[in-house]
């Protein structure tokens, strides 16, 4: 760890950082001193305050251009942009060097996530809150929120690194923890499940906590989510040689305090699962469990702002043809129902690729996460108007040009369409959701298969038939969109790469339970850690795709169409920009696109990903091996980085 500051005597003064949402309040901070600090029960409040922002990122704040979930580096909204580092989108430019293989070992201490500066804040209060004359049951609610976000840490480290050191106190230069090696993870995970377990119990139950503090929901979600990864990890990961069954009962567990006390949001609008994402508040949504709001003319941020579809000169993304295909057709089966690769049965619902036929008939959730043009965003142009005023403004195809879709997939996942909300600038206060009921329902599906032999066809309907329905599938008119246990349909084209990628085998429901994941919460930040967990980074290779670019594609973007004055008689009702060929997008034999075709990267070839499997951990900054040798490099980095 980064020794100096680690060891820093920990300036109060420092710890109140301007109001930027409704987790934040304002007290003075005259003449504090440790010694006089831990008295009253503003004093811890004001104390933990710090870490809400610290932690629960949602779009961020101010410019929104820090870059946050390291060593991932994302920079703005983690929630919408964290998908880069997966198979669901792709961005403008060259692929993030994570992706390609790329990546050094860091040099600094406290560099590429091996930081420790927020646990060394929360291990300073866990050691001193008691020094407070409050109550027990009060002093036991701050110390559950100490111990929700030592419990969050703790997991993000060991997801990134595996073994780590567990500190339990603020050290000293003496400290001998300061020059011991990591703990092994079976040993931190067990004392991550202690503090989880605090937390649920110290927190307060939902509607007698503080407005904008953590409950007793938003701690066994936590653990649900906890749980639910290292249980996977475990069971898949199996040169661990360790058991998850423990962690998958516990996520079980978890999930059980909250069944029925949240409900799946809709507002009757056709669109809920999009509109859901829209909001500036949750006043109205009894599917968020913790999510962060934003204080309107005083804190806010410049998602909406800087997202891809105001192109805008920030980052763009675009969704990945092998995403689009994962979503199942209106009648609850795959887009090929039967025969293998180069002669497979299409689906009578499918519609075939290109002109965006392909988000026909499909799971409607597709259509509310990727849109068509002419509908949302596409008929955004300098401002939000109608399509009789604008006519389709069909969406930039360019591999490296900002505010391009990249595949010609746009993603409006997050996409607001609010100009009032883009003219707040750097103040916008579109609310983020960080933990809700939808994943929660997922994850209770997911442990109950892989605790062998406990998921009934009641789990799936209250579960996966749920989001269905809430999505809009007609299960009368289509039968089969209902999922029922050993009824699975047959997917011959995702089985295909799950035989060719994974080392082991993935049944027919597991696909189906990992489908359902992939579809609900994309554009959500989970893609990456999915991956990880199941021993899935294989995954990253099937080759990254676009749209096809039929005749009728290239006619489109051949550049004969402009943006005509709809005023004039017989004036284009659409526009489309060019995309040239081997120009402005690269096509494989197909006619789809290929994602990253100019990669800097000697490893990406023709948008077909690297992986190697030391790659499930990440490396230890050089610095902190050096200050204390005990801290052995994980297995594999030393010998890539001679190799690059």
């Amino acid at each position: 760890m980064k020794m100096k500051k680690y060891i820093l005597a920990l300036g109060l003064v420092s710890m109140l950082i301007g109001c930027n949402d409704d987790f934040m309040e304002r007290y003075p901070l005259d003449n504090v001193t440790d010694e006089n600090f831990w008295k009253t029960e503003s004093d811890l409040k004001l104390y933990l305050n710090k870490l809400y922002p610290a932690y629960i990122k949602g779009h961020g704040d101010g410019w929104s251009q820090d870059k946050y979930i390291t060593p991932l580096p994302v920079t703005g909204s983690p929630l919408a942009y964290g998908d880069f580092y997966s198979d669901n989108c792709v961005r403008t430019g060259s692929e993030p060097k994570e992706l390609a293989g790329l990546n050094k070992i860091p040099t600094g201490a406290g560099s590429g996530g091996w930081s420790w500066t927020n646990l060394r804040t929360i291990n300073f209060f866990l050691q001193r809150y008691q020094r407070s004359e409050l109550p027990a049951y009060k002093l036991e609610q701050y110390a559950g929120e100490a111990y929700f976000f030592k419990a969050l840490d703790y997991y993000k480290k060991v997801l990134f690194f595996g073994d780590v050191p567990w500190l339990t106190r603020d050290l000293n230069v003496d400290s001998e923890e300061l020059y011991a090696p990591r703990n092994s993870r079976a040993e931190v995970m067990d004392s991550l499940l202690m503090c989880i377990n605090k937390s649920v119990a110290g927190l307060p139950q939902k509607g007698k906590e503080e407005s904008g503090r953590l409950n007793k929901d938003m701690a066994n979600f936590l653990k649900a989510r906890i749980c639910l990864f290292e249980g996977t990890y475990r069971k898949y990961h199996k040169e661990l040689n360790l058991d998850g069954t423990k962690f998958l009962q516990e996520c079980v567990t978890a999930c059980k305090e909250l069944l029925g006390k949240y409900s799946l949001y809709t507002d009757n609008s056709g669109e809920s699962y999009w509109k859901m994402f829209t909001a500036y508040d949750f006043s109205n949504n009894k599917e968020v469990i913790l999510g962060r709001t934003y204080i309107e003319n005083e804190f806010g941020h410049a998602f909406q702002r800087y997202y891809d579809q105001n192109n805008s000169n920030r980052q763009s993304m675009g969704a990945t043809r092998g995403f689009i295909d994962e979503y199942l057709c209106i009648d609850g089966r795959p887009i090929y129902v039967g025969g293998s690769e180069g002669n497979y049965e299409e689906n009578p619902n499918f519609e075939g690729y290109g002109m965006w036929r392909e988000l026909e008939n499909r799971d409607p959730r597709l259509t509310q996460t990727i849109c068509r043009p002419g509908e949302h965003v596409t008929i955004y142009e300098g401002g939000i108007v109608s399509l009789d005023e604008n006519g389709i403004n069909y969406p930039k195809i360019n591999y490296n040009t900002n505010g391009s879709t990249v595949t010609g997939y746009r993603v409006i996942k997050h996409w607001m369409g609010d100009m009032e909300e883009q003219d707040r600038t750097t103040n916008g206060i579109q609310a983020a959701i960080e933990f809700r009921y939808g994943e929660l329902l997922l994850m209770y599906a997911e442990a109950k298969y892989e605790l062998e032999g406990t998921l009934s066809q009641a789990d799936v309907d209250m579960t996966i038939n749920a989001l269905r329905e809430r999505a809009g599938f007609d299960f009368v008119k289509y039968p089969t969109s209902k999922l029922v246990v050993g009824q699975e349909p047959a997917d011959p084209r995702l089985d295909k790469i799950y035989a060719e990628k994974l080392d082991y085998p993935v049944s027919p429901l597991l696909r189906e339970i990992r489908r359902e994941r992939r579809v609900e919460l994309a554009m959500e930040n989970h893609r990456y850690e999915d991956l990880m967990r199941w021993k899935a980074g294989k995954l990253l290779t099937v080759p990254l795709r676009g749209m096809r670019m039929t005749d009728e594609m290239l006619e489109l973007y051949s550049g004969k169409y402009e943006q005509k004055d709809p005023s004039k008689p017989g004036a284009e009702r659409f526009s489309a920009t060019k995309a040239t060929v081997d120009k402005d997008i690269f096509l494989d034999e197909d006619g789809f696109i290929i994602c990253y075709p100019k990669s800097p990267y000697k490893y990406t070839i023709k948008g077909t990903l690297p992986w190697e499997d030391y790659r499930y951990l990440w490396p230890i900054p050089r610095e902190e091996i050096t200050m204390n040798p005990q801290l052995e490099q994980n297995p594999g980095w030393e010998e890539a980085e001679n190799d690059k």
